[in-house]
């Protein structure tokens, strides 16, 4: 069992490391701004517990009778991140909205292969649940924060300009391409 300095380190290591939820709260960021970011940060704790939590209750026994699951949901998170890949790419270069939305986050949230990782092997205690989930939650809104600020601070040094936000979107479209593959990739090698 790990002590809470460990897991600590372990799920921001986890939570720092770039992936479709991040990206999406950095374009968030960069087009809203810092305060309209924050207001998303609800949804991608909501995805995350909705995932993370019966995982850490029953994941091991589901997984156990039923271990094309994990194949199912490696692919599902693949095809979901290539639809906002694709959503993101054909925007234009002046969006009359933003291309972040709440829906959209939490889905990503939910079937963000990191949650498997939190639910199925760095979480579960049973004597330490309350306490580990609440810890991790804390951390997921710290992580949200900086990823919608480390946005804001891009959109600060001239990505508001409307050219600007399109070839970020066009990277972040070309980010989640290769996320979707490496998730499917995964998914069938597993």
């Amino acid at each position: 069992m790990m002590t809470t300095t460990e897991l600590t380190l372990a799920v921001l290591a986890l939570l720092l490391t770039p992936g479709p939820t991040n990206s999406l709260m950095l374009l968030a960021g960069a087009e809203r701004g810092l305060a309209a970011a924050l207001r998303l940060i609800p949804a991608e704790l909501a995805g995350y517990l909705l995932t993370v939590v019966p995982l850490t209750l029953i994941g091991q026994r589901v997984l156990a009778a039923w271990p094309g699951l994990a194949l199912a949901v490696a692919l599902a998170a693949a095809v979901w991140v290539a639809v906002l890949a694709v959503r993101l790419w054909r925007l234009p270069a002046v969006a009359a909205h933003t291309s972040v939305s709440a829906g959209a986050l939490f889905l990503t949230t939910a079937l963000n292969p990191k949650a498997l990782i939190f639910g199925l092997v760095l979480l579960p205690s049973p004597d330490r649940l309350a306490g580990n989930v609440t810890l991790f939650a804390a951390l997921v809104v710290a992580v949200a924060i900086l990823w919608a600020g480390l946005g804001a601070a891009l959109r600060g040094q001239g990505l508001r300009q409307p050219r600007a936000l399109f070839v970020l979107r066009r990277l972040g479209s070309v980010f989640l391409a290769a996320m979707s593959v490496l998730l499917v990739l995964r998914g069938v090698s597993a």
